[in-house]
């Protein structure tokens, strides 16, 4: 049997090699038997590798997708709780919010009562009438306290009180008296316009009752 040599490889002729570069046949010693042989250039497939090497590969790639999960896990329960956060936050706004409107709103009612009342005319006001009047005028319990210090030292409450040197009249001792006219004609005979006219009065020379009592205390006059 004739051997043929193809670009320095042996094949037996009775074999037919058709790929030449991919597989080459090698005389094994015995006519007719090829043994193939890898290219040099053919890629290393998962096959090649060895079991030790898949396993850890494996292991490695199971690990960062672990560690990728782990840090997701964190990132949606870190947001979930700002969330939580800020919705206890935004609850909390909302009720101080409508508590301070319910405050307001009973508050402008209980001035309007007030003032209702002191549209009602009648022969004489307890003191404990006109100090209902003026909580209702006033509004703010502590304006409120300032405004009864000044007065329960001016007037005591007499709503008639006239000061006999300086001819002061009412609650809070306008002088002359007839200032008050601007809150109402009838600031003689009604505690509620002289309420009205003292608070306006407080509130435009010192800012509030508060301010206007702070001045008293200081000097014993406002």
């Amino acid at each position: 049997m004739s051997r043929i040599s193809v670009r320095g490889f042996a094949v037996a002729s009775a074999t037919a090699v058709t790929t030449v570069g991919a597989v080459v046949g090698v005389a094994s010693g015995s006519e007719g038997v090829v043994q193939p042989v890898a290219a040099a250039d053919a890629p290393t497939v998962l096959a090649d590798i060895p079991a030790g090497q898949q396993v850890q590969q494996a292991s490695l790639t199971q690990q960062v997708q672990a560690q990728s999960d782990a840090a997701d896990a964190g990132a949606k329960k870190a947001a979930e709780e700002s969330a939580r956060k800020q919705a206890a936050k935004d609850a909390s706004a909302r009720k101080k919010a409508e508590e301070k409107a319910e405050a307001d709103r009973k508050a402008k009612e209980a001035s309007r009562a007030a003032e209702r009342a002191a549209l009602v005319v009648k022969a004489s006001y307890t003191v404990a009438e006109v100090q209902a009047m003026a909580q209702g005028i006033v509004g703010d319990a502590s304006q409120y306290q300032c405004f009864s210090n000044i007065v329960t030292r001016e007037s005591g409450w007499n709503y008639t009180a006239t000061n006999a040197s300086s001819g002061a009249y009412g609650l809070v001792q306008a002088l002359p008296g007839t200032k008050m006219a601007s809150a109402g004609a009838d600031w003689r005979t009604n505690p509620g316009t002289q309420i009205k006219w003292g608070l306006n009065y407080m509130n435009s020379r010192y800012g509030s009752p508060c301010g206007a009592w702070s001045f008293w205390q200081a000097n014993h006059w406002y």
